[in-house]
């Protein structure tokens, strides 16, 4: 993970779009337990509030780094694991409240896919065999948006696991 500043720092459209949409969780849902439970941010959270997160999660006070987080203050971020490259084509990954991580997505685009199939972040790194539960909504927004093509929620995040096999060592490795 890396500070991003300026320019690298816009929020990108489509996630502006997400933010509107309100995801359903917990007595909301028709069948307990089903929804998606996510909270996505309308901008980027301070540059400070990010480092401070994951400096706390991770116990690294050298770290510098949110896209959203879930009722139990997980977090969905960009793990800037391709240098160079913009915040759209990062991966987007989960790092839950008591520990738990995972891949949810290899770029922004396929992020809009997963959200679109039903699935949060927390529910696509933890839980990608679940059954969709597809939001028109969503879709609607991927579609105008995302540059890669409609996959289910479960295939995105293989895929996204088979690019970055190594996420859950490499985050091991920063933690203390």
């Amino acid at each position: 993970m890396i500070e991003t500043t300026g320019e690298d720092r816009r929020f990108p459209p489509a996630l502006a779009e997400v933010a509107t949409v309100e995801f359903v969780y917990g007595d909301s849902a028709e069948v307990e337990g089903e929804g998606v439970d996510f909270m996505p941010y309308a901008e980027f959270e301070p540059a400070e509030e990010t480092t401070q997160w994951v400096r706390a999660w991770t116990a690294n006070h050298e770290l510098d780094g949110g896209a959203g987080q879930d009722g139990s203050g997980g977090l969905a971020a960009l793990w800037m694991a391709r240098p160079g490259r913009p915040l759209a084509e990062q991966p987007v990954v989960f790092m839950g409240s008591e520990g738990e991580s995972g891949l949810v997505a290899a770029n922004l685009s396929d992020l809009l896919w997963v959200l679109a199939d039903g699935f949060g972040p927390r529910e696509a790194a933890l839980h990608p065999d679940r059954e969709p539960l597809p939001d028109p909504v969503l879709a609607e927004i991927a579609a105008r948006h995302a540059v890669t093509p409609r996959r289910a929620a479960r295939e995105i995040v293989l895929t996204a696991r088979a690019e970055f096999p190594s996420f859950e060592e490499d985050l091991d490795e920063l933690c203390r």
